[in-house]
């Protein structure tokens, strides 16, 4: 099998990690492959339904910046987004709605405009046979419509969300939970849309014991979308009077980017392997099943939803958790409860740990201090096995819980630019990923807007 190019950086997955590590890698000077299964970018934002983006923020502090925030301005400007708010159930410091079409459009012009080769329709197979000796991977054997076919990169960035690459590497891993190897449920979302917005909110007011009590409720009509986290007793008796089957307790929803049109983040499939297709395939039809008993349920029971309609349901079931690589370092939710500043930091984060439950219906949260905010260390991207391999996305090195407040959209971004910029500097630099001058990388984050600002330590 021949090598079809050479590139400095291959970057596998085109989610949100694999773009913005792409676009990072591209800007830093490097030649870039992005190879993605589908025909667009954006992972589970344009294929899961996923919304929205939360959070940018702890507290009033942006946490968040650099190309991550570059892409939510691009996005105001097509009118695709509204912008960075607060959280209207009051569960994070902010929230960030988007359409999925404008991200395809905006993540994918970023790329190119970055100079990143675009491999779409393409999926990673495996390593070659000697691609691990002496602990670098040599090339990687991809499969098309057209046949197999190789590449070969200096360094690869492994963004397939359930460490592909890693794991064909030799890279130990861990799936879901430490425990009994169970993860957080797959959910298939769904959007509805012609939700009377008004009834709705005045039943969130209207019911404050009966919701998540961080929900602003005084504020609702300031905020400029809405949504709801709770109505936990309408839950319970339609889950008694057999209307409602799944392992959920409460209703979610979140306002998209359209006024009136809401993502339902309610339906749960446990006891599955996202890394097994006859899981996977079972997790999608039970998934439109359950999206369609939820339809139903929330036409009867929850004022404003009793003349809408489904816009869809996500293309592919929504997954929180696989496998998570055992990297130089592993987060731990110690980590980030107490604020913990890395020397290596290469992102932050100030969303709590937010683990819905592998086994039952409950989400279990713990919550950060007020608007304080943790590190992500570079260690937790690489690995002692493999010196030209990074990791970002919610398959780096954490544990159960630590993944539970990590895995979301910007600080998965975050990730991903650290490790795009990393990338190109040990390709470039001929420098093993795995042992990289961090304080290098640090600087050169900083100088293209990312915030690396420490916590301030309580004396």
């Amino acid at each position: 099998m021949s090598v079809v190019n050479e590139y400095d950086v291959v970057v596998v997955g085109g989610g949100p990690a694999g773009s913005v590590a792409a676009i990072a890698a591209a800007r830093s000077g490097a030649t870039v492959l992005l190879v993605e299964q589908n025909g667009y970018l954006g992972g589970a934002l344009t294929a899961a339904g996923v919304g929205p983006q939360m959070t940018y923020h702890a507290g009033d502090t942006q946490v968040v910046r650099g190309i991550p925030e570059e892409i939510v301005q691009r996005l105001c400007a097509l009118g695709a987004s509204p912008g960075h708010m607060a959280d209207f159930v009051g569960y994070a410091s902010s929230v960030t709605p988007f359409n999925p079409e404008g991200m395809k459009y905006v993540l994918e012009s970023m790329a190119l405009d970055a100079g990143v080769t675009l491999l779409y329709h393409t999926v990673f197979v495996d390593c070659e046979a000697d691609s691990c000796e002496g602990g670098e991977i040599a090339s990687l054997r991809l499969l098309s419509k057209k046949g197999f076919m190789r590449v070969q990169a200096k360094v690869v960035v492994d963004c397939s969300a359930d460490a592909d690459v890693a794991t064909s590497a030799g890279v130990p891993s861990c799936y879901g939970r430490e425990s009994d190897h169970l993860a957080q449920p797959m959910t298939m979302n769904l959007r509805v849309g012609n939700v009377d917005r008004d009834r709705l909110m005045d039943f969130v007011k209207s019911n404050r014991s009966d919701m998540l009590p961080s929900i602003p409720f005084d504020d609702l009509r300031i905020i400029p979308r809405s949504g709801i986290q709770g109505a936990y007793s309408i839950v319970k008796a339609a889950r008694g009077a057999g209307e409602l089957s799944i392992d959920r307790d409460m209703v979610l929803c979140f306002e998209t980017n359209t006024l009136g049109e809401y993502i339902v983040n309610m339906s749960r499939i446990i006891h599955r392997s996202a890394v097994d297709p006859i899981d996977l395939t079972y997790a999608e039809v039970e998934g439109r099943r359950q999206a369609w008993e939820i339809y139903a349920f929330l036409k009867k029971h929850i004022p404003g939803f009793s003349e809408s309609h489904i816009v869809s349901t996500g293309p592919n079931i929504g997954v929180r958790e696989s496998r998570k690589i055992e990297g130089v370092y592993k987060l731990t939710a110690d980590d980030l409860l107490s604020n913990t500043m890395f020397e290596d930091a290469i992102a932050m984060g100030g969303y709590p740990i937010d683990v819905h439950s592998p086994d039952g219906e409950e989400t279990n949260h713990r919550f950060l201090k007020s608007g304080s905010w943790y590190s992500v260390p570079y260690r937790c991207l690489v690995t002692r096995e493999v010196s030209n391999l990074i990791v970002a996305g919610r398959c780096v090195s954490a544990t159960h819980e630590a993944c539970a407040a990590i895995r979301v959209t910007p600080i998965v971004m975050a990730m991903g630019q650290a490790a795009g910029t990393a990338a190109a500097q040990a390709a470039l630099n001929k420098e093993p990923a795995n042992s990289l001058d961090t304080s290098a990388l640090r600087a050169q984050l900083r100088a293209d807007g990312v915030f690396l600002d420490e916590y301030p330590s309580e004396n």
